[in-house]
């Protein structure tokens, strides 16, 4: 009777989680309350504007692969 009664326990334990990943429901109204910020064009805009334009440009791969030029090797 004692096994019975762990074994039961066990199970009760491993079907708890598996019941609480079906449920559905009940959270769905909290999105549809939030509000979604405005955009104002102007201000990205005017913001994309005020970054510098840079000198160089950027190669991210630069370190990892030689020179454009590579000085050439005598044969």
């Amino acid at each position: 009777m004692k096994s019975f009664t762990v074994a039961a326990v066990i199970l009760a334990l491993i079907a708890t989680p598996t019941l609480a990943q079906g449920r559905r429901g009940g959270g769905g109204d909290d999105k549809k309350t939030e509000k979604k910020p405005q955009i104002d064009e102007k201000a990205y805009k005017a913001a994309l504007d005020r970054i510098p334009e840079p000198k160089e440009k950027y190669d991210p791969w630069g370190v990892t692969k030689p020179a454009a030029d590579p000085a050439k090797k005598p044969k």
